[in-house]
């Protein structure tokens, strides 16, 4: 039972920490939290089913499932284009909305404000385009394969796992390894330096918001391929999500994942031991004692 609670938060952990990455890149370039990320993975995940299902409908054998999984080549051709769209919708709002607000010189906490307007009015809208009843992308059942010592667990979810760690190295290797990377850097380090150096810092900013949004539509696509897609997934995520982000220490990709496997695995253990009742409050107990003890979190270098 412990080993099967373990693959379970591992799984959980995974999505938590795709979201993460996202956040954690945003604030350690446009220095807020953006609290409205959380339906960036609502909105993703919509984008994806209405995709896949238009894809569906135009070529039948495209919802045809790829053996083992559940799902059909619709689905990673939808989520390209929900990856993309939700991207340009991450841009749409900064520019409508951050990003006059720091042409303005906003202060943070102005901004803090703004992406919890935006992130009610987002979520609202997703509710009265689709309602709240819970969303599939697939109604084929899978069987849980047996992994050893007791634990089983479906192809889906085995997937899960290996596409969270091909895109932390991917997103490693795109901030040590290229030139957008080291801009990236240099504007996390200080924007007006890296602005006299010569690099383009409005377009790092876009790029961050391409990549975040991105990285949040992909998690917003494996939690309801595994679980279920609702308008409110992205916020009952956004807790843990900012967990793991400062846990693993700000602008560290690789702490972001291995922070939410740790929030994940809290949150399962906390479910078995405890009660499914105090979940929430276990990656909020995480939040503050990092606050309170490590305020770099793991991987972050301190003030």
């Amino acid at each position: 039972m412990i080993v099967q609670t373990l693959v379970d938060g591992l799984i959980a952990g995974t999505m938590i920490g795709l979201g993460a990455i996202g956040i954690t890149l945003t604030y350690s370039i446009l220095r807020f939290a953006n609290f409205a990320h959380g339906e960036l993975i609502s909105w993703g995940a919509y984008a994806a089913l209405v995709a896949s299902t238009a894809l569906g409908t135009i070529a039948a054998p495209l919802s045809q499932p790829i053996e083992p999984f559940s799902f059909g080549w619709s689905l990673p051709l939808a989520l390209l284009i929900a990856m993309l769209a939700t991207g340009l919708l991450a841009l749409f709002v900064d520019t409508l909305l951050f990003g006059r607000l720091r042409a303005r010189g906003g202060a943070v906490i102005i901004l803090v404000m703004a992406g919890f307007g935006a992130a009610l009015t987002m979520r609202s809208l997703l509710e009265f385009l689709f309602t709240t009843k819970p969303a599939y992308f697939t109604d084929t059942l899978q069987i849980a394969m047996k992994l050893g010592l007791g634990a089983r667990a479906t192809p889906d979810q085995i997937l899960s796992l290996a596409v969270g760690a091909a895109v932390v190295m991917g997103v490693h290797v795109l901030l040590t390894r290229t030139a957008m990377g080291r801009a990236m850097r240099a504007v996390s380090e200080n924007p007006q330096l890296a602005s006299i150096a010569g690099i383009d810092v409005r377009r790092v900013i876009r790029f961050v918001w391409l990549l975040g949004a991105a990285l949040a539509c992909l998690a917003g696509v494996m939690a309801g391929l595994i679980v279920q897609i609702r308008p409110h997934m992205g916020h009952d995520l956004l807790l843990p999500l900012f967990a793991a982000a400062i846990l693993g220490g700000i602008g560290s990709v690789p702490g972001a994942m291995i922070a939410g496997l740790i929030v994940g695995l809290a949150e399962a253990l906390s479910v078995q031991f405890i009660g499914a009742e105090w979940r929430a409050a276990t990656a909020f107990a995480i939040l503050v004692a990092v606050l309170l003890l490590r305020p770099q979190g793991l991987f972050g270098r301190p003030a």
